[in-house]
């Protein structure tokens, strides 16, 4: 998979592209990572990518010329790969990423979004600065996803936790595939069990026994249980998405 980030801070890449298994799907060859700064396509002495609003306003909006310059750039020395779907026929050729943008307007990010952008061959997060983006960029995206309903200065924390979602999916980055199996918000909705090493006990809170009893059937029984009663107690809008909650009533 190939995973291009748009950002005015690359250097912020450093450690997060060396480290854990984003370190290692690199090394393996699973994953791509480029990183491009529009200042590269900035306007002037000053490689200006930003301008004043018009109608007036407070701060500096982002170029919309600037930021599709850098995008295009991009798709052209990408190396030639099917083209994403991007619903505008001739706008996907060779090579061509699905284009996120990363904006505090966008769909909230969840690990269904993760399953589905780990599918494609490439992928290019757009992280914005300042005021925000010119709103003809969203004429060269494909979608817009924000991490959740608050405001963070730059697109760069949410492009990292993308990735990181995302990048754990693909096949052998993980050691264990069946990692992702029973974990919180996996295609089963529902949130992961409890865990519990060494010790057995501690200051006074104990390891279920169930847990330390080998009888592989109960411990299944107990897990799902709990992962029912913890998703209940404390997202019981995710069982309301899968239907409802398995053991509530129905009206007589």
């Amino acid at each position: 998979m190939r995973v291009d980030v748009v950002t005015l801070f690359p250097e912020l890449f450093g450690a997060f592209a060396t480290t854990s298994f984003v370190g290692r799907a690199i090394e393996q060859g699973a994953l791509a990572l480029r990183l491009r700064s529009p200042r590269e396509f900035g306007l002037g002495r000053h490689r200006s990518v930003d301008d004043t609003p018009y109608g007036g306003g407070c701060g500096m909006v982002m170029r919309v010329d600037v930021l599709v310059a850098c995008l295009e750039s991009l798709d052209a020395d990408a190396p030639a790969a099917p083209a994403v779907a991007a619903g505008r026929g001739e706008d996907a050729g060779p090579g061509r990423a699905h284009r996120v943008l990363l904006t505090p307007q966008g769909a909230p990010f969840t690990q269904a979004h993760a399953r589905r952008l780990a599918t494609l061959p490439a992928l290019a997060l757009v992280c914005g600065r300042y005021e925000g983006f010119d709103e003809r960029v969203r004429l060269h995206v494909d979608e817009e996803i924000s991490l959740g309903d608050f405001v963070m200065t730059g697109g760069e924390v949410a492009a990292m936790a993308i990735i990181e979602a995302t990048v754990r999916l693909l096949p052998g980055v993980l050691g264990n595939a069946d990692s992702v199996v029973d974990e919180s918000h996996g295609e089963g909705g529902l949130l992961e069990y409890p865990q519990y090493t060494r010790p057995l006990e501690f200051r006074g809170a104990r390891v279920p026994d169930v847990l330390s009893g080998g009888n592989h059937s109960k411990i299944k029984a107990f897990r799902d249980a709990e992962r029912l009663e913890r998703t209940r107690a404390r997202r019981p809008d995710l069982l309301a998405r899968r239907g409802g909650d398995p053991d509530a009533g129905g009206e007589s």
